[in-house]
């Protein structure tokens, strides 16, 4: 029996994990087929382990190890390993780039759950017609999709990125991040001498 076709998704954003999750799901594919993870050594250490046939990445440009970085080290383990990637920041360049890696696509955050919907579902059917050995799984899997609901979809906000140490503001006053959490849902922050969590969307960068 074929083994069902696995997805990584590495992202910062809760949200964009979430909706990339929900989306491959509503297209019939199983959740334990999906694995996401918020930055890309765990997405190193878990996808050597996972072993996925399709990685999703931010491009992760400031990171010791790249997007594109992480796509080459599990490669090297996953030779038929396909690759999309998510960016704030989407230049000439870096098209290139995504190109010469042999991206699906290079989608520009922030992005709505319907444009991500658009360029997953492309992918699929370009992994269906591309490989062979996968066109079956993907054929009956989508096949098999529950249809979506006819909901609108929401937008996935642009949220600041904040690190541990960073300096903020809160309610008018300049604090420094502690933690950096990333739970179901959204991103919360705790800060020096604050006590409980802060919303990210209630911080700006300080």
């Amino acid at each position: 029996m074929t083994e069902p076709l696995k997805f990584l998704v590495v992202d910062p954003l809760a949200g964009v994990q979430t909706f990339a999750r929900q989306l491959l799901q509503s297209r019939g594919f199983p959740a334990d087929s999906i694995l996401c993870c918020a930055d890309t050594d765990s997405g190193l250490a878990q996808g050597l382990l996972f072993k996925p046939d399709f990685l999703v990445t931010d491009w992760f440009p400031k990171a010791p190890l790249t997007g594109l970085q992480l796509f080459q080290r599990l490669k090297e383990a996953q030779p038929r390993l396909h690759l999309s990637l998510l960016s704030f920041e989407v230049t000439p360049e870096r098209e290139l780039e995504a190109e010469a890696h042999g991206a699906h696509f290079l989608l520009k955050k922030p992005f709505t759950a319907e444009q991500l919907k658009a360029q997953m579902t492309r992918s699929l059917e370009a992994l269906a017609k591309d490989s062979p050995g996968l066109h079956g799984q993907v054929r009956d899997t989508m096949r098999q999709a529950r249809p979506a609901p006819r909901v609108a979809l929401p937008v996935i906000p642009p949220e600041p990125v904040i690190k541990p140490g960073d300096s903020v503001r809160y309610k008018g006053q300049r604090h420094v991040a502690q933690y950096v959490v990333h739970r179901t849902g959204e991103t919360v922050v705790q800060l020096k001498g604050v006590a409980g969590l802060i919303p990210l969307r209630d911080l700006q960068p300080g």
